[in-house]
């Protein structure tokens, strides 16, 4: 597939020459096929290789912002005549046009403004419709903002999830926020700068002053990790208004304690509740509840031999 022509810093234009495969790889791009390609999210010296020869090559590239892409694309020196916007507004009517583009043959990418497309933007969209029309899907791995938050911030990374942009309404946020109160794996949100602070607040509020770091112009001259507690992040932000979208990891829910046995106390309510009346079997399951110990554990505790 012959190269687009590029845009040098200077305006003029130059041939692109997409750099060879390497040994043991097919080539790439191939026709019919979307990738999903990761662009860098600050440092440009982030987009790999495979990732640049991908893009140098495709029939077009869909894309959120076609001004921000463009501008992007012309930094790297790959011009940008072939994108096409695709974003939340017009996905619906975009995406049959897309898919019938990969049909016809065509080679395609998909980039977000920023990082891995498909997290937290329309490209999720794109995607299974795609696989559902049984056509070709192909990610190349590039910069996330999620991932690169995540194993930097020294919360735990082993398990983790991810819940991405919470509802702007305060009170839908505030529920949202409840619903995780126990959720025990380490938690990444973004947000963005304007409601960063009201984010922190209800944090504080609702969940606690937990560990916390918030990542900010990620691999960028000046990256900031800002925490290491909601608390203390709060405070800064309040002092020096944030700037840039922002990556918040956020420590889960601390285990709950092991309740206290004491078989002397938890024998004798037993004794009470079977003699108001209920069986064996009911009063372990009331004192259950009502102690959090295990039902067939006080249930053996009324057969012990005294």
């Amino acid at each position: 597939m012959a190269a687009q022509p590029a845009v040098s810093p200077a305006g003029a234009p130059e041939p692109v020459s997409a750099p060879e495969a390497s040994p043991g790889q097919r080539p790439e791009p191939q026709s019919g096929v979307l990738y999903l390609v990761g662009t860098p999210i600050g440092n440009l010296d982030d987009l790999s290789p495979r990732a640049r020869r991908v893009l140098a090559g495709v029939d077009r590239i869909a894309c959120e912002d076609t001004r921000h892409s463009g501008l992007l694309l012309q930094r790297l020196g790959l011009g940008a005549r072939r994108l096409i916007s695709f974003h939340a507004h017009n996905q619906s009517g975009r995406i049959p046009q897309l898919l019938a583009a990969l049909v016809a043959g065509e080679a395609l990418a998909l980039i977000s403004d920023a990082g891995l497309p498909g997290i937290s933007d329309p490209g999720e969209e794109l995607v299974a419709a795609a696989r559902q029309a049984g056509l070709q899907v192909i990610c190349i791995p590039g910069p996330s903002a999620l991932t690169t938050a995540l194993v930097s911030s020294g919360l735990p990374s082993g398990r983790f999830c991810f819940e991405g942009f919470l509802a702007a309404k305060p009170s839908a946020r505030r529920q949202q926020l409840a619903d995780l109160a126990g959720e025990r794996r380490t938690i990444v949100l973004y947000e963005s700068p304007h409601r960063l602070l009201a984010l922190l607040e209800d944090l504080l509020s609702v969940l606690g002053d937990r560990p916390l770091q918030v990542a900010r112009e990620l691999t960028k001259r000046h990256e900031q990790q800002v925490g290491p507690t909601v608390a203390a992040a709060l405070e800064h932000f309040r002092r020096t208004p944030p700037q840039g979208e922002c990556t918040l990891v956020l420590g889960g829910a601390a285990a709950a304690e092991a309740p206290l046995w004491d078989a002397t106390s938890l024998h004798a309510q037993l004794l009470e509740l079977v003699s108001s009346g209920l069986s064996n079997r009911e009063a372990a399951r009331q004192l259950a509840q009502s102690s959090g110990h295990a039902k067939r554990d006080l249930y053996a505790l009324l057969h012990r031999p005294d």
